[in-house]
């Protein structure tokens, strides 16, 4: 009877708030208290307009890159630049002993110098010899008009000697002279023909000796150009690699191996291939200009940007992918060839659920987030991840949003559990 009365006065107790203290005094046992809320951070579900990004592991390339040879051999005098050096077009890397060269040039200039004086030379003789062709052009036109007064007389005698006017020995005192007079307007005319050959002859000596000079100033100019090879230059700006050849060493022109090697790093190429059902969405949207960012997961500094600026030609076949390079303008060397960078490729935009990467959770039932409800408790619900992003993550299903969800503390977690949420931040 006792034991039953004390069980009906601590149900009674237990009914009614106020005598709660009386049933613990009564039966002694302290009533069992809920548990404390769980400290947690919490980020607000948010619609956002999120790009559409290929995620690619890209290897970085140098535009171009220059194996430095010598066009001359001989031995190398000086260096003007260290190693790793960036180095702009047309500043000096290497000087080639000249003295070779300088001989050469010195050579040909004397060569030239030589000709120029045997051309004014057959020049001079040109003008004796055009000289001469007047000389004897006026010797013929003077005994041209000796032989045709001769002719006059010598047919007036001829007539009078016919009409016996006048003694025979006269007329043949004037056939004698006209026959004398043709013989020296004839050997005038050949003396014409062999001076006007002899100003031919002039002529093509003349014509030799400026081949001559011509062929002496094209060596001039050939050994002005071995002479400005000693002078090795860059042929862009870029950055110089391991020096191969130390001042000292004598070389041979064009050899198989390169001086030094320079790349051009400003700008510089992320080279990547991604899947080929993506060409269709790159060629619609490569007007408009894609972004590329090339992250490197081991630097922590924010990623690069840059554009897409050359899609392959073909697909390759054996991978199912397509080639592409951006192009980064690598103001600050960030990027550097041969190495290894994530290229992101962002394709479009299109709105999407938003939620802090850190809120996703991996369960035995897939992925889940912990929901923080209105009375403060928490809700484990699976949710469909979609694409990632730098800190964020899409989520297919799942969420809505205006939404909280839990970003840290979820390991004290189970659904249903009382949160004091101590930070809240939009995702």
């Amino acid at each position: 009877m006792t034991g039953t009365l004390g069980r009906l006065i601590l149900l009674v107790a237990l009914a009614v708030p106020g005598l709660a203290g009386c049933s613990e005094r009564a039966t002694g046992t302290p009533a069992q208290k809920a548990p404390p809320a769980v400290p947690v951070a919490a980020g607000i579900v948010e619609q956002k307009v999120v790009p559409v990004q290929v995620t690619a592991v890209g290897n970085v390339q140098a535009i171009s890159t220059v194996g430095i040879k010598s066009q001359v051999a001989g031995q190398v005098m000086r260096v003007h630049f260290t190693e790793g050096q960036e180095v702009k077009r047309d500043d000096l890397l290497f000087t080639i002993d000249p003295r070779p060269s300088e001989t050469a040039l010195q050579q040909a200039q004397a060569n030239v110098g030589r000709d120029a004086a045997q051309l004014r030379q057959v020049e001079a003789a040109l003008a004796q010899r055009q000289a001469e062709v007047g000389q004897v052009q006026a010797a013929l036109e003077r005994d041209l008009a000796q032989m045709e007064n001769v002719k006059i007389w010598e047919a007036r005698y001829k007539e009078l000697v016919e009409r016996e006017l006048v003694a025979r020995e006269q007329y043949d005192t004037y056939r004698t002279n006209l026959a004398a007079t043709t013989a020296t307007v004839q050997a005038d005319r050949a003396a014409v023909e062999n001076a006007k050959a002899a100003v031919r002859a002039a002529e093509a000596q003349i014509e030799n000796a400026r081949a001559a000079i011509r062929a002496d100033e094209a060596m001039v100019e050939s050994a002005k150009l071995q002479l400005g090879y000693t002078q090795i230059r860059s042929p862009m700006d870029g950055r110089t690699g391991n020096l191969l050849v130390q001042p000292g060493n004598v070389i041979k022109a064009n050899e198989d191996n390169p001086m030094v090697m320079i790349a051009q790093v400003h700008p510089i190429y992320v080279s990547f291939a991604v899947p080929e059902q993506h060409l269709t969405t790159i060629k619609k949207y490569r007007a408009e200009g894609l972004k590329v960012e090339a992250i490197r997961s081991d630097s922590g500094q924010p990623p690069t940007a840059g554009k897409l600026t050359f899609v392959n030609n073909t697909v390759d076949a054996t991978t199912g992918t397509i080639q592409l390079k951006a192009t980064f303008e690598n103001a600050d060397n960030t990027l550097w060839p041969g190495q290894f960078v994530d290229a992101v490729l962002t394709l479009t935009a299109e709105k999407g659920i938003v939620v802090p990467t850190r809120a996703v959770q991996a369960g035995q039932q897939g992925p889940f987030v912990f929901v923080v409800k209105p009375d403060l408790t928490v809700e484990s619900r699976p949710v469909k991840p979609g694409r990632r992003l730098a800190n964020e993550t899409v989520i297919d299903s799942g969420l809505k949003e205006g939404e909280r969800v839990v970003i840290d503390g979820q390991l004290r977690l189970v659904p249903g559990a009382r949160v004091d949420v101590k930070g809240q931040r939009a995702s």
